[in-house]
């Protein structure tokens, strides 16, 4: 009789720990990180298909997204893209010559450099306004700009508008699978 009395309260201390444990791996999950793949190929050389990344929830409950950001957010096609934010709120955005311009200073834009080396001919991007896209001046408030990296293959700010900060999940630049590429990209 003692034996089954300790295997019963053996059994219902496992049972409280596996629900802590799977209700703690919930909330983690649901409110501070959550893991995301990389589907195709709009943020290469940065990221690459298949890549696994930890996508941060907090940042921008606390913050706003910065300049250069690569995030996470809820595209108008219900999936949800990675791409790198250009424009903020009430910036004006050109492209010319490959150049980006930002409120009409030349931006330069580094990570773009392993892509643009690889190009023959032509341009990474295509010239383009603000003005052309949105039909406004100005990023407006409340909203981003977003461009994958790889500019010539990206469904992006340019096909879709700007991006309401409140459907972006997240920051990410932690690639956590593949093992061998195990990294913190800019």
């Amino acid at each position: 009789m003692e034996q089954v009395k300790k295997e019963k309260v053996e059994f219902w201390e496992w049972a409280k720990a596996l629900l802590i444990a799977f209700g703690l791996a919930f909330l983690i999950r649901y409110f501070l990180f959550t893991p995301i793949v990389v589907d195709g190929e709009s943020m290469m050389p940065t990221l690459e298909d298949g890549d696994r990344m930890i996508v941060n929830k907090i940042g921008y409950n606390i913050g706003e997204p910065n300049r250069f950001d690569i995030i996470v957010f809820h595209a108008p096609e219900k999936k949800d893209y990675i791409k790198r934010v250009i424009g903020l709120p009430g910036d004006h955005i050109e492209y010319k010559n490959d150049q980006l311009y930002i409120n009409g200073e030349a931006i330069d834009e580094p990570y773009l450099d392993p892509y643009k080396s690889q190009i023959s001919e032509g341009t990474l991007t295509e010239d383009f306004t603000l003005e052309e896209i949105i039909q406004m001046d100005k990023v407006p408030e409340g909203h981003i700009f977003v461009m994958g990296d790889n500019r010539r293959y990206s469904k992006d700010s340019r096909h879709i508008g700007v991006v309401s900060i409140d459907e972006v999940i997240g920051s990410t630049s932690v690639i956590f699978w593949p093992f061998d590429e195990i990294s913190v990209v800019n």
